[in-house]
């Protein structure tokens, strides 16, 4: 080999080095670009199919959920898996339940935070729509009679009175409705209250509203099912089978 070839092989060797290096750069960044893509999509499907969060603008549902709690909503509810008695549930307006509400502010005012915001509420993560949604406690399903008060102030389903532990009642209140009533559900809708039963306008009092105060179950976008922030907060949010244990109606 003369001195000629070996050092035009020398002169190779490093511009080969940049190339590999050039090559490995250009692999890593190809691959970023579609773990970045791939999470976005999945994120976009759970949203869609499976969970989505939300946040609490107003104290209806207190001492349950307070005002600027988040929360977890499980997306599978109902299309899936059925509405219970006792479900936390978060639906759209069904027409009318939000006029004269106060809308909360959605948006900082800083571009980048918006940005941020609204980013995140397309993959489920964010809550910028929440004020579109309201959230209650569904107490009666299709063909229930549910009426208010007894001579002890509880509300019946179905004729079986309720001990309802996580009411918010005025001191002294003993009544967990200030109006009586009693409705029976159409099929397809619920009827739902919150739980800071002096201070929520559910389906009580929407009843001059397109869905006459029920709930299609067709606006139901799915069953809260844990606190998540504050961490101080974080709690699975109970369903409270035992206080409508025996409320299955006879041809239900």
């Amino acid at each position: 080999m003369t001195d000629n070839t070996l050092m035009r092989r020398l002169r190779r060797r490093p511009r080969r080095d940049d190339d590999r290096r050039k090559r490995g750069f250009g692999t890593f960044l190809r691959d970023v670009v579609v773990i970045f893509l791939a999470a976005l999509l999945i994120s976009f499907l759970i949203k869609t199919f499976l969970i989505r969060s939300f946040y609490i603008p107003s104290g209806s549902m207190e001492n349950t959920l307070q005002i600027n709690d988040r929360i977890i909503v499980n997306e599978l509810v109902p299309d899936l898996v059925d509405v219970k008695r006792g479900d936390v549930v978060v639906f759209t307006d069904p027409g009318g339940w939000l006029e004269g509400t106060a809308p909360v502010a959605a948006e900082s005012g800083n571009p980048l935070t918006d940005g941020v915001s609204w980013f995140l509420t397309q993959v489920g993560l964010g809550t910028q729509d929440s004020n579109d949604h309201l959230i209650k406690r569904v107490i009666g399903l299709p063909g229930d009679t549910v009426s208010c008060c007894n001579d002890f102030g509880q509300m019946s389903v179905n004729g079986v009175p309720l001990d309802e532990p996580y009411v918010l009642l005025p001191p002294g209140e003993q009544r967990v409705s200030g109006d009586d009533f009693s409705v029976t559900v159409p099929e397809g809708a619920l009827w739902v209250m919150g739980d800071n039963r002096y201070n929520s306008k559910d389906s009580r009092y929407n009843g001059d509203t397109p869905s006459k105060g029920f709930v299609p179950t067709d606006d139901v976008v799915g069953r809260a099912f844990v606190i998540s922030w504050p961490v101080s907060r974080w709690t699975w949010l109970d369903d409270w089978p035992d206080v409508f244990r025996g409320t299955d109606r006879a041809d239900g």
